[in-house]
């Protein structure tokens, strides 16, 4: 299979290209700059440039393949930046503008299957019932385009081919910088997210989310939850990093923070236990970790052979 892949070099795509060449495919990975070519050229790909901004580069670039997997985004690398005004507004492009140009150019080029990444946690709130594809979403302020990006491949599926949406959980892993800012929190005694320590929090390892990217290659069109099997509570979570790093279990973080974090903070607290059971039964698909008690363990491990 020809497979054109954008957000090849981001923590998933790194992970992905190397398993696509592995199972034979042909890749075609989007990169700017020279240096990370030499990457992905190493990997087996074939890298290329292109402006993901302009619709002739990319339907030129996207002729004769069959499968476009879009993992372009452009997250904030700091807590802190989440914060400034503007810090989203180029993430906002891609998944406003990238997402419907690669579906114009896939159509335009008789592409069969398009890969949408999207972000599990726009889910709304719902205690500790079960969240599936069918549950309603609630985008805040700062990820509203998550809808845009995943109107994308569901016209992309009316046009007639294949549309496949991947609702990524939140993302650990060994290179993870969110993960650092969690565990200097722990370390200083407190939750590392907002909201009732007693709400769920459903999360995914990096190795794990690109394997369900490359099982996606043969799914039927419709969006799928990327999470772990068994979602923990926020003093679940925060009592694991805890143990993990020989400290005290964390207290919870105090109510009026999460309003200092907009809406960003209001996203963070809610409650949301994710299921993955659409995605296991349609896939051959199974999470590494089931949960991040495994999961944080061998991440902190990875993270100290690599310090």
């Amino acid at each position: 299979m020809r497979i054109f892949i954008t957000g090849a070099t981001g923590v998933i795509g790194r992970r992905v290209v190397p398993r696509l060449v592995a199972g034979g495919h042909q890749v075609s990975a989007v990169a700017r700059s020279p240096a990370r070519h030499k990457q992905l050229a190493a990997l087996g790909a074939r890298p290329v440039a292109v402006d993901l901004f302009d619709g002739a580069s990319i339907a030129q670039s996207l002729a004769g393949h069959d499968t476009a997997i879009n993992l372009a985004t452009h997250i904030p690398h700091s807590i802190g930046r989440t914060l400034l005004p503007g810090a989203w507004r180029e993430n906002d492009r891609i998944r406003r503008i990238t997402s419907n140009l690669l579906v114009n150019a896939a159509i335009a080029n008789g592409v069969a299957r398009v890969i949408q990444e999207s972000f599990a946690p726009v889910y709304a709130a719902q205690g500790d019932a079960w969240i599936t594809e069918e549950s309603p979403l609630q985008p805040v302020r700062y990820n509203r385009t998550v809808t845009d990006a995943e109107q994308a491949a569901e016209r992309f599926a009316r046009s007639g081919g294949v549309g496949v949406v991947l609702r990524f959980a939140g993302f650990y892993g060994p290179d993870s910088t969110q993960l650092g800012a969690m565990l200097e929190t722990v370390r200083r005694g407190m939750l590392p997210l907002p909201g009732d320590p007693e709400a769920f929090c459903s999360m995914v390892s990096h190795d794990d989310a690109a394997a369900a990217v490359v099982a996606a290659l043969s799914l039927p069109s419709g969006a799928y939850n990327v999470v772990d099997d068994d979602p923990v509570t926020r003093r679940v979570l925060g009592d694991t990093l805890a143990a993990l790093l020989g400290v005290k279990p964390p207290r919870p973080l105090p109510k009026w923070i999460t309003p200092l974090f907009g809406s960003i903070g209001e996203l963070l607290s809610r409650s949301q236990r994710i299921s993955n059971r659409k995605l296991r039964a349609a896939a051959d698909w199974r999470p590494r970790y089931p949960s991040v008690r495994e999961g944080m363990r061998a991440t902190l491990e990875e993270r100290r052979k690599a310090a």
